[in-house]
């Protein structure tokens, strides 16, 4: 099977692997990795923290709880977004299989559908996609757009179509 195609919220989906199978992981567009999180929540805890201090320093003593509150509020942030990070949707259509793979929070979900029975669902504007097979519906690229929603739905109902 050729390399996996990959759609993030910058990237389109280029269909490559028409003899071989088909295959596409969506992931988040994460601009800064774990180490620049890591930098502007320091620089943000310090800058803060700093501020807060000096008006303490000068009988504002109560702006320090609310600045404590402020950092835990931004460090509850910053972790949701270290924890989903990594999280990503895989589909393969390869033979006579389709297979959904999602990666989230850390909890690994795998699906196997029919591809003669699996069917492309896919609201008018894009706002949600799913693939649909023996009464249960799966939905698909919540981390794309919805021009990249419809996009991938023409694709998926290209590649089923073409099944055998």
């Amino acid at each position: 099977m050729s390399a996996p195609e990959k759609m993030t919220a910058v990237t389109d989906c280029n269909d490559q692997s028409r003899a071989t199978g088909f295959s596409l992981v969506a992931r988040r567009n994460n601009s800064l990795s774990s180490t620049g999180r890591l930098l502007v929540f320091a620089f943000i805890f310090v800058v803060s923290v700093g501020i807060a201090a000096a008006f303490a320093y000068f009988g504002a003593w109560l702006i320090l709880p609310f600045a404590g509150l402020e950092m835990l509020v931004l460090y509850l942030a910053f972790r949701y977004i270290e924890r989903h990070a990594a999280d990503y949707e895989l589909i393969e259509i390869d033979g006579d299989r389709v297979k959904l793979e999602r990666f989230e929070g850390g909890s690994l979900h795998t699906e196997a559908l029919s591809r003669y029975w699996a069917r492309v669902v896919v609201s008018q504007d894009g706002g949600r996609l799913a693939l649909r097979s023996h009464g249960r519906e799966f939905e698909i690229g919540r981390t794309l757009s919805d021009a990249q929603r419809l996009e991938l739905a023409q694709a998926l109902r290209r590649r089923l179509r073409d099944a055998g």
